[in-house]
């Protein structure tokens, strides 16, 4: 099973950015999809963006497409999550998770990290 380590989060101001990586724990995470997800407190757990094993397609979801980027380098076995313009509301815990098929909200992620703290504040 592939283990997950993220890191990057931190407190930020409305507008601001910030960038997440997802560090996986052996190569065949480079045969993984890999998907980011946020929970705020009181909230569910909520898909945020999915990558394909190759890197070649994405999945947003339409509360972050345009202002967060997922990105990928398998020879680095990371996964990366630019986020622009941030929001109050993107304040959660964001995690990483690895699937075995799919990339997107359905996508079946088995393998999860710790996850990461993310504030931004107004």
């Amino acid at each position: 099973q592939v283990q997950l380590v993220e890191s990057g989060g931190g407190s930020v101001q409305a507008g601001g950015s910030l960038r997440l990586s997802c560090a996986a724990s052996q190569r065949t995470f480079s045969s993984r999809s890999i998907g980011w997800f946020r929970q705020a407190p009181g909230k569910e757990r909520e898909f945020v963006a999915g990558i394909s094993w190759s890197g070649g397609s994405t999945y947003y979801a339409d509360s972050v497409k345009g202002r967060f980027t997922i990105s990928r380098d398998n020879a680095k076995i990371t996964v990366y999550l630019q986020m622009n313009s941030l929001k109050p509301e993107d304040t959660a815990v964001y995690y990483c998770a690895a699937s075995t098929s799919g990339w997107g909200p359905g996508g079946d992620f088995r393998s999860w990290g710790q996850g990461t703290q993310v504030t931004v504040s107004s």
